[in-house]
């Protein structure tokens, strides 16, 4: 697949929308404008790849709109360093954004079938050193905790126990809260006695976060 510069062309364009929409950390957008996102969308929608949108990506889930993505890693605060937890890989756009931007990813899929799709894409096709896992993102990674940041991808109407659990204190996670068809974009920082401040981000619709692993 190439990165035409009719493609550049169009990321820059979408970087001027995500800045007219108040997306502000220089990082976050550098970082976007670098990662072609066509490549990681169904050749028919190649010349969407670039419109503020969602698109389907199989298995019932989508890549999030650019402003999304965006959104949830400006709120995420990430550094050069820092460990990231992101339960819903997906299509690994937003790993790929948070690996340009120096963070050290872990990122969990529950689809089989999605999951095998894009382990061989990235491993194939993007420079980035990805951990990519099969499995229950509401269990989380215990083994490799904890985390400085936690980033969930998917509708949640809860906040997992073990998510809690595996994030350090002080750290970040950044969650869709709710049922139905909107949720509430959440920042949840962790307190030295293990509790978590809240902070409301406004309304936003993700796909449901589902437990156990699914073959389609």
């Amino acid at each position: 697949m190439q990165d035409t510069y009719r493609h550049k062309g169009l990321r820059k364009q979408l970087i001027e929308t995500l800045r007219q929409k108040n997306i502000s950390d220089e990082r976050v957008l550098h970082a976007m404008e670098k990662i072609p996102r066509h490549f990681f969308l169904d050749s028919s929608f190649l010349e969407f790849a670039y419109q503020d949108k969602p698109f389907p990506i199989g298995s019932g889930q989508t890549i999030s709109q650019p402003y999304t993505v965006a959104f949830q890693t400006e709120l995420l605060r990430v550094s050069k360093g820092l460990k990231v937890l992101e339960i819903g890989t997906g299509s690994a756009y937003q790993a790929c954004v948070l690996a340009e931007m120096g963070a050290k990813v872990f990122s969990i899929e529950r689809q089989r079938k999605l999951y095998l799709k894009t382990k061989t894409f990235v491993e194939q096709s993007m420079p980035y050193k990805l951990n990519l896992y099969l499995a229950d993102g509401n269990e989380g990674l215990p083994g490799y905790a904890p985390f400085d940041r936690i980033l969930i991808t998917a509708a949640a109407p809860e906040i997992p126990e073990a998510l809690i659990d595996q994030l350090k204190v002080g750290g970040i996670m950044v969650i869709p809260l709710g049922f139905g068809d909107t949720q509430s974009m959440l920042r949840l920082i962790k307190t030295a006695d293990g509790k978590l401040e809240r902070e409301a981000h406004g309304a936003f619709r993700f796909v449901p976060l589902l437990d156990k692993i699914g073959n389609d």
